[in-house]
């Protein structure tokens, strides 16, 4: 099946499963391990997914195809699917004792040449009985940011549900402005008594967490291309430097910081994806210990930066296997800009500008990472864009929030430049920078 074809189908799919209404921020922040939230959340997910339905399965056979084969040693995919299956509790049904599964055998195969039809991150997992026959075999795509999809039993209703009747940012630009009320607020309306603002709570803590465990390490990253970390002596060396460049020091170890933690699979927060994870949490980190900011401000500030990541999730795609890393670093850079603006008292306007600006000067940007390690580019890449977040978002500040080109045509432009890469500039190490340096 040629990409167009599969990019069609795998809407077809989306379409049948999904509500017609964007879900929850919270579904654009999830708190897990990295070191990538489609090769090793969604692989994990998917695991445990299958579980629920085959409790006393023994022994799994997972094949991976696509990117998901490509790049899954460099994500540590195989990692993550043994880890989902040999750590799964249940309750047994004669006894109703909770038990966990401390071993079991899992099987992997990898197919990096072959696609399935419907997504590039597919995977097939089956159970596997006494005379090695595969059995009741389920497929499963991780399309981005953790989330997954099932064509055999569909997950419930989507943990995250399908809550906002307004998808695109200029229906929701134009609530703010007939309301004189901003997009935090609309958050607020759709959301508020439904846990978003304790999760966002919690996200908070997990992202300065990262933050603050990042810039304390020393040593090399793991993997083949022993790179070491920077985030401490970046660090070190910004409180060394003028305003200017203690900002610019200071927020690239904060985004170095982050990303390394990701890269050696500890705990951060998509946004919205693993492999961007540094971008927000950075800017964020550097504006509450500069200015101040109450956590009810910062909390704010990523309602408003999850409402661009839901738009995005909802009318292109977050899945550097799908459009690039457009789709990752790009979007991290409009969600974060966009938080910039709300911070410093941005209006509706400004703020969709500096969303639009963060994510148009992102467009076309590859996922080619180096042996499949979310490091070469993607760790430096992730501290650029923070830098470039602040840039947004103060330029927007600048202007009334006029400007010709809209963000919703700015994510319809990158769907469309996404369908046009070819496969090899999308996670799969088989173009650019993967292949100059192999």
């Amino acid at each position: 099946m040629h990409d167009l074809e599969r990019r069609e189908e795998f809407r077809n799919v989306q379409n049948s499963t999904e509500n017609e209404n964007m879900k929850s921020v919270k579904d654009v922040y999830k708190i897990g391990k990295g070191p990538s939230s489609s090769h090793t959340m969604g692989p994990f997910k998917a695991v445990r997914h299958y579980l629920e339905f085959h409790e006393d399965t023994d022994h799994l056979h997972v094949t991976l195809y696509g990117s998901l084969a490509a790049t899954g040693k460099g994500h540590l995919t195989d990692k993550a699917i043994e880890e989902a299956f040999s750590t799964w509790s249940w309750t047994d049904k004669e006894s109703l004792e909770s038990k966990t599964r401390r071993g079991g055998d899992v099987t992997i195969e990898w197919k990096p040449k072959e696609n399935l039809q419907v997504h590039p991150n597919g995977m097939k997992i089956a159970s596997v009985n006494m005379d090695a026959d595969l059995y009741d075999r389920w497929t499963y795509y991780s399309i981005g940011g953790g989330d997954i999809i099932c064509m055999e039993h569909p997950l419930e209703a989507d943990e995250q549900g399908d809550l906002y009747k307004m998808t695109t940012l200029t229906e929701i630009m134009n609530w703010c402005n007939n309301t004189g009320r901003s997009f935090w607020e609309y958050v607020d309306d759709v959301e508020g008594k439904d846990g978003v603002w304790e999760h966002l709570e919690l996200v908070w803590k997990v992202m300065k967490e990262a933050v603050e465990r990042g810039i304390e390490q020393e040593g090399a990253l793991p993997g083949p291309l022993h790179i070491r970390r920077k985030a401490m002596s970046y660090h070190v060396r910004a409180f060394g430097q003028g305003d200017t460049f203690k900002t610019r020091g200071l927020v690239f170890a904060y985004a170095l910081a982050v990303s390394e933690e990701n890269a050696c699979g500890g705990t951060i927060v998509t946004a919205p994806t693993c492999g961007s994870c540094g971008v927000m949490p950075s800017v964020l980190y550097h504006m509450k210990t500069r200015y101040n900011f109450s956590d009810t401000r910062i909390l704010r500030a990523l309602a408003t930066a999850g409402l661009i990541g839901c738009v995005v999730k909802h009318n292109a795609s977050v899945s550097g296997a799908e459009v690039g890393c457009q789709g990752e670093v790009g979007v991290a850079c409009a969600m974060t800009a966009a938080a910039v603006a709300q911070l410093m008292g941005g209006s509706p306007s400004q703020i969709e500008y500096a969303a639009e600006m963060g994510l148009e000067h992102h467009l076309g940007l590859t996922c080619d990472p180096i042996g499949g390690l979310v490091q070469i580019p993607c760790i430096e890449r992730n501290a650029y864009a923070a830098a470039r977040a602040m840039d947004a978002g103060i330029y927007a500040l600048y202007t009334d929030g006029l400007h010709r080109v809209s963000f919703d045509q700015v994510v319809n432009v990158m769907k469309q430049t996404g369908d046009d890469l070819p496969s090899l500039y999308k996670e799969t190490s088989e173009g650019g920078l993967a292949k100059a340096l192999e």
